[in-house]
């Protein structure tokens, strides 16, 4: 039984199929229906457990934007962003609609990028997996039941994870397919069965369409204090806390990810959290950790007893990038509005497997636009197949795989909304400290510290501490504060072997360096100046 069908069907938009149609249902039905056709199954608990096979995470080099007159001079070009020709795109539609054809079952979800209304937009996605539709209707924006009827989708995406691309017709790498294409308004995904890249493909388009409004998006999270006051963002990649970090029980949730900065407010672009499930601790984590017991969550390649249905979180067979999905007000203390008011301060996290980043340092304007151009953190072994040493990771904006402007265009309007509210930024490292993550006994930064250096500085009280200007990274880092061993404040210190420290600080200055060449003829000299300090000059 279809229910919540929009005036215009498919049909309008083109697409032709003798499928049942299931509108917009609602998260009950979606489990039911992934249960009955085998997609997934319930835990003990309740959630929805999915398994992705091979494809574990996104399928960066398989993303494609279509290069016409649009795009041409609009995206930022090169390993990042892929381009597409047009007459491989108009075969892999063709295709994509003859499969769509053929399909016996589809699940359309109607669904809004973005919270505040004068900036999202309305995405119309089409699934063959019921657990797809019941995803990404839980992570974006779900619209008011009178909205649904008038709907009109501004984007469309195809989501078909059975559809193989055929690269020598489409011109793609695999058989795996993300294709975006700005002027027919369409996103097609095929040959891959991660969500996520349903998720991704919505904050690109608000990545494309917000900068010309004077909107700054952002892959960050954030939060507020409950009085809805003192907006903070955590800017950060994969693995930083990022999602930790913004999930406080003594402030507000905004949202976990995806956010827009307007003249008015912080407005998160979803309506739902995807956190990583691996190694979760109720203690550390004791919000995230209860919604693996929620119906309602949809958790991906978590290993569970196939007899008792009981969720082994700590068991990385199935992926080290274990995730799962649940409606944000599975989070206590969320915005029921979904935004908050400008930021107070930012917040940009890395995870320093190298051990020399302070695990907090004020920075001015000029340094902020240096580091959310930079964009650093590190990998480290036995998060990714092959790391057995640290390795610099630089993903400029903090989220370059879903930028499709250059970076500039970003980092600018960052560093103009900073100076316009005053705004406070902070780095915060949430890595290694004592040495390199590899070495034996060192152990990452305690989270109780970080909530603590964080609340200093989200409440004012650490502006008006002792600084000391850090040797390397030219950022003013607060000699002590109050509940913090005073120890971890200087990572030198913490060192046994200082030689060691500063041969590896200097290195990974010099790593900076490198990867900045590539920004510094498109901003001013302020930020040039923010540079660390090469080894030679330390």
């Amino acid at each position: 039984m279809n229910e919540r069908i929009p005036d215009a069907g498919l049909e309008s938009q083109g697409i032709e199929t003798r499928a049942t149609l299931h509108w917009n249902l609602v998260t009950a039905r979606l489990v039911e229906a992934a249960v009955a056709r085998g997609e997934g199954k319930l835990s003990a608990d309740g959630p929805l457990v999915v398994e992705t096979g091979k494809h574990t995470g996104r399928s960066a080099q398989d993303k494609f934007i279509v290069r016409d007159a649009e795009t041409e001079d609009t995206v930022w070009w090169g390993k990042t962003n892929r381009g597409m020709k047009p007459e491989h795109f108009a075969a892999l539609k063709a295709d994509f609609l003859a499969a769509l054809h053929e399909k016996e079952t589809l699940y359309v979800q109607d669904l809004y990028g973005g919270s505040q209304p004068d900036h999202r937009v309305r995405v119309r996605i089409v699934n063959e997996f019921a657990w797809h539709n019941l995803f990404i209707r839980t992570m974006l924006v779900r619209p008011d039941e009178a909205d649904l009827k008038g709907f009109v989708a501004d984007y469309t995406i195809i989501d078909l994870p059975t559809f193989q691309a055929d690269p020598a017709r489409h011109g793609t790498r695999t058989e795996t397919v993300i294709a975006v294409n700005f002027t027919e308004k369409l996103i097609l995904i095929g040959g891959t069965r991660y969500a996520g890249e349903m998720k991704k493909s919505v904050f690109g388009l608000l990545n494309y369409l917000l900068p010309p409004k004077g909107v700054m998006p952002m892959h960050c999270s954030a939060n507020m204090a409950h009085d809805g006051s003192n907006t903070a963002v955590f800017f950060g990649l994969s693995g930083t806390g990022k999602t930790t970090l913004s999930a406080d029980a003594s402030r507000t949730l905004i949202g976990d990810d995806e956010h827009g900065w307007s003249d008015t407010a912080v407005f998160n672009f979803e309506g739902g959290c995807y956190a990583k499930m691996i190694r979760l601790s109720a203690e550390a984590e004791p919000e995230i950790f209860a919604t693996t017991k929620r119906f309602g969550t949809v958790l991906e390649n978590v290993v569970m007893d196939q007899v008792t249905r009981q969720l082994d979180l700590d068991d990385a067979s199935l992926a080290e990038n274990s995730r799962g999905a649940y409606p944000l007000d599975f989070i206590p203390n969320t915005s029921a509005e979904n935004m908050g008011p400008v930021p107070t301060n930012i917040i940009f996290l890395t995870a320093d497997a190298y051990g020399v980043m302070p695990p907090i340092a004020k920075l001015t304007p000029d340094q902020a636009m240096y580091h959310f151009l930079s964009g650093y953190t590190a990998r480290v072994a036995g998060t990714e197949i092959g790391v057995t040493e640290p390795d610099a990771t630089f993903s400029t904006c903090f989220g370059a795989p879903f930028m499709p402007r250059h970076p500039s265009v970003y980092g600018n309007l960052l560093k103009e909304r900073i100076a316009k509210g005053g705004v406070d930024c902070w780095l915060v490292n949430t890595g290694w400290s004592g040495g390199k993550a590899t070495m034996p006994g060192i152990k990452r930064m305690p989270i109780k510290a970080t909530r603590a250096l964080l609340n200093a500085a989200l409440d004012g009280s650490l502006k008006d501490g002792e600084y000391r200007t850090d040797p390397y990274f030219g950022f003013a880092v607060p000699v002590s504060v109050p509940g913090v061993d005073s120890a971890l404040l200087d990572p030198r210190e913490a060192w046994a072997d200082k030689a060691a420290y500063d041969e590896t600080a200097a290195g990974l200055v010099d790593q900076f360096v490198e990867n900045f060449a590539q920004f510094a003829d498109h901003v001013d000299e302020g930020v040039r100046q923010s540079a660390p300090r090469t080894a030679t000059a330390a």
